[in-house]
């Protein structure tokens, strides 16, 4: 594993072969969340999705803690932005959520310790949560006057259902990592020292033989039906996947090496572009 990002960022860039591991590092911290966090991990996806040696990416945290929420060193006035001619600022953690929400790559949280407030909502688009056992989740927001924030209002119902989503927001507790994984919000707990080895253990499974473009566009179908009005909605995005790729040079690909009993080789790249499925 090789570092190529270092100096004074908070978050660190590693890869792993084909897997990106995007590091919050603020360990004195608890990898705290400020605003500098939120522009170097926008920036890191937006170069995630413009390399396509990078199949897929593992989000984890350095020391103790995967990340203690906002950094409330600066007092209450943290969380005020001001508007600007006559507009609400957007939140943030928001701006994280749907930058993971869009990404082309699949997204792996490992969770390596406790994550709170933004630390734990940011990672609702992943696509996996693992967590060691000494995680734990809050979703903290009534108790310090605030709401839910990073689109969770949308995400976690998804993930954990309703009934789970209202008890853990509007009571804000901190929920046991056993919990987490019995209402299915992280998929395994592991030892501490496992996390990021089976994380990109995962994310390898989810890229080895599959096509860079199927892939990214597999994931935006299935986090954009979350929302639709009908399988009507589905049919029409999906027949507009299967008639772009149908005319491909994967397809072909794809079925030769099945066809061949080989390893397919897939030629299309993400960063020649998507075709849209989506009215």
């Amino acid at each position: 594993m090789t570092t190529v990002e270092a100096g004074e960022r908070v978050v660190r860039i590693e890869r792993d072969g084909e897997i990106a591991i995007a590091r919050l590092h603020r360990p004195d911290r608890l990898n705290a969340f400020n605003q500098q966090m939120r522009d170097e991990l926008l920036a890191a996806f937006d170069s995630f999705d413009a390399d396509d040696s990078v199949r897929a990416v593992v989000l984890t945290g350095s020391g103790r803690a995967y990340c203690a929420g906002a950094d409330l060193a600066t007092g209450a006035d943290v969380f005020v932005a001001e508007a600007e001619s006559g507009a609400i600022p957007p939140d943030v953690g928001g701006e994280v959520a749907l930058r993971l929400y869009r990404s082309h790559k699949p997204i792996i949280a490992a969770i390596n310790g406790p994550a709170v407030g933004v630390g734990v909502t940011s990672t609702l688009p992943a696509d996996i949560r693992i967590a060691s056992e000494t995680a734990r989740f809050g979703f903290v927001f009534t108790r310090r006057g605030l709401v839910p924030e990073a689109c969770s209002s949308w995400f976690l119902p998804r993930i954990v259902g309703i009934d789970t989503a209202l008890e853990w927001t509007i009571g804000g507790r901190m929920v046991p990592v056993e919990e987490a994984a019995e209402r299915g919000l992280v998929r395994e707990v592991v030892p501490v020292d496992r996390v990021l080895p089976r994380a990109i253990e995962l994310a390898r499974s989810l890229v080895a033989g599959t096509s860079p473009v199927s892939v990214a566009l597999t994931r935006q179908l299935l986090w954009r039906m979350l929302g639709a009005d009908g399988p009507e909605v589905a049919h029409r995005a999906e027949s507009m996947g299967i008639y772009h790729r149908a005319r491909g040079v994967d397809v072909r690909e794809g079925v030769g090496a099945f066809l061949d009993k080989r390893s397919p080789d897939f030629p299309d790249a993400v960063s020649d572009g998507l075709p849209e499925l989506f009215d």
